[in-house]
C-alpha cells in the first residue's frame, strides 16, 4: 500500500479473510503463501519509504523497453528471457525476491561456504566464507560473486561481479533491470528455529535513480524442494520461436 508502511490490526484481520477471486489462476498452481509479513509490513520494499521501487535511469529504462520489445517479437533464442532459455531464474539471484510459485530454497552450510539452492531452475549460489575479497572485476557470473561473514548471529553477504544479462534481468514477471555495476548486501538472521529474517540493500547507480532496501521472512518447511526439470535444449524454446515467426 503506497505511503502506508504497516497494516493496522483491523486491515490485517480483513486481509486474512481474503479468498481466491475469479481472476486468480484457474489451475490453482500459484503459491500465495502468507498474506503478509509477520511485521504487518505492506511491502517488501522498506526504502524508499513509500514501498515502491525507485525509478530506472533513462539508459536503464530504454534498455528495459528494448528488452520487452524483443521478448514480444523475438527473432532468435537470444531475444527470449533467461528463464525461457533455462539459463537462470530471478529467484536464484540476490536479492532473492519470491515469485508466484516455486519460491523455495534449500540452504546448506559447510565449514567454508553456505550454498543456497533455488527450486526454480535449480540454481545453486555459493556464498564463500573463506575469503574476504571478490573475484577480479573482469570475471562476471549469472549469480554474481558472493562473499559472506558473520556479525554475531547474522550472516552478512556481499555480492558483486554480475553479468550484464542483456540490460534487463529475469524477464519473468517483469523483474528488475540491472547491469554489472549492481552491488547487493544481504543479511540472514534467525528469528526462531523455523524463521529467517532476510534483509537486503541494492545499489546500482547506472540502473536505479537511488539505492533501495527490503526485507521478508523465510519459513522452514519439512520437505526438500522438488526437482525443477528445466534445461538448455528442451523443446519449449524452439516451439515458442516457431509460433512467433509463423504469426503475421
Amino acid at each position: 500500500m503506497k505511503d502506508q508502511s504497516f497494516y493496522t490490526p483491523e486491515q490485517a484481520a480483513q486481509l486474512q479473510k481474503k479468498t481466491r477471486g475469479a481472476d486468480d489462476d484457474p489451475l490453482n498452481r500459484l503459491e500465495t503463501g502468507s498474506l503478509m509479513l509477520p511485521s504487518l509490513r505492506t511491502s517488501i520494499i522498506t526504502d524508499p519509504p513509500n514501498g515502491l521501487l525507485p525509478g530506472l535511469t533513462p539508459a536503464a529504462a530504454a534498455a528495459q523497453r528494448a528488452r520487452v520489445e524483443r521478448l514480444h517479437n523475438p527473432s532468435g533464442a537470444i531475444d527470449m528471457g533467461l528463464q525461457d532459455r533455462c539459463l537462470v531464474f530471478p529467484t536464484a539471484v540476490p536479492p532473492m525476491i519470491p515469485y508466484r510459485y516455486n519460491s523455495n530454497y534449500q540452504i546448506v552450510q559447510t565449514g567454508d561456504a553456505v550454498v543456497v539452492q533455488a527450486e526454480m531452475i535449480h540454481e545453486a549460489r555459493i556464498i564463500r566464507l573463506d575469503r574476504s575479497s571478490h573475484l577480479p572485476s573482469n570475471v562476471t557470473q549469472w549469480l554474481g560473486d558472493s562473499v559472506g561473514h558473520w556479525e554475531g548471529a547474522t550472516l552478512v553477504v556481499d555480492t558483486t561481479n554480475f553479468n550484464d544479462a542483456g540490460g534487463f534481468y529475469g524477464d519473468a514477471g517483469g523483474m528488475y533491470g540491472w547491469d554489472r555495476n549492481i552491488h547487493v548486501v544481504e543479511r540472514f538472521s534467525l528469528l526462531d528455529p523455523n524463521t529467517i529474517l532476510y534483509r537486503f540493500e541494492v545499489e546500482d547507480p547506472t540502473a536505479y535513480t537511488q539505492a533501495w532496501k527490503g526485507e521478508l521472512t523465510l519459513n522452514r518447511v519439512s520437505t526438500p524442494p522438488f526437482e525443477y526439470a528445466c534445461h538448455e535444449g528442451n523443446q519449449d524454446l524452439p516451439n515458442i520461436l516457431k509460433l512467433s515467426t509463423s504469426q503475421p
